[in-house]
């Protein structure tokens, strides 16, 4: 999106229907991957042709990009990312809030979608980058030792909301869409996280929860909370 590009609505009646619902970061490895199977095959290799086409067709798996209905409710707080819920709490006074937050943590496995969408429409006020190391998505060191990018979120009334891409063991890439400036609605893409990762949202501390730990979500239509 551009900067300082407006969208007017947080909600979509009904998906879009795309001819192929592929995230752009994803091209160049599946055609990459798609390039050594034809090669590979007109070398007459048909055994490892067939598995570097498992190879193409797991590529083409993993950055698919599906449309989502976003609730419309007022206060509605969406998933940024499909997974697990595997944390729910408040959060204390650290960098990226002078108060105590309420903390979710999302953890995506290899077979989840991995295109990130906001919790809610507003105006990024901050992105920023931390280079750290690659722990594995699910431990709790990973929030604050791993690479990551906060994405901190005005979403009216002085209140603002951060998420946070996190990589993980097998993740070495994030992709953030977006920047300082730009105005977002509920559900919008704005970045994505290659093979595997965690998602983290810190929202007001009177925001209602709506998961619970072990919870299933996916970005853009799970709702994670509303605003009290």
């Amino acid at each position: 999106m551009g900067k300082g590009s407006m969208i007017h609505s947080y909600s979509s009646v009904a998906p879009t229907q795309r001819v192929f619902p592929i995230a752009r970061e994803g091209y160049p490895f599946i055609l990459g991957s798609f390039l050594v199977t034809v090669i590979v095959a007109a070398l007459g290799l048909y055994t490892l042709a067939v598995f570097f086409l498992a190879v193409t067709s797991f590529v083409a798996f993993f950055f698919r990009d599906p449309e989502r209905v976003v609730p419309e409710q007022q206060g509605a707080l969406v998933s940024p990312a499909d997974g697990k819920v595997i944390e729910v709490r408040l959060s204390p006074v650290s960098d990226l809030a002078e108060e105590k937050i309420l903390k979710i943590s999302i953890f995506m496995s290899v077979f989840n979608v991995h295109v990130n969408r906001m919790p809610e429409g507003g105006k990024v006020t901050n992105v920023t980058y931390y280079p750290g190391k690659f722990f594995s998505a699910n431990l709790d060191k990973a929030s604050k030792d791993n690479e990551r990018n906060a994405v901190s979120l005005e979403i009216g009334d002085g209140r603002q909301l951060t998420v946070v891409q996190v990589a993980g063991l097998i993740a070495r890439r994030i992709v953030c869409r977006i920047q300082e400036g730009d105005h977002l609605g509920r559900g919008q893409r704005f970045g994505l996280i290659c093979f595997g990762s965690r998602l983290e949202v810190y929202l007001p501390q009177e925001t209602v929860p709506n998961v619970s730990v072990g919870d299933k979500v996916l970005a853009g239509s799970s709702v994670l909370g509303y605003l009290s």
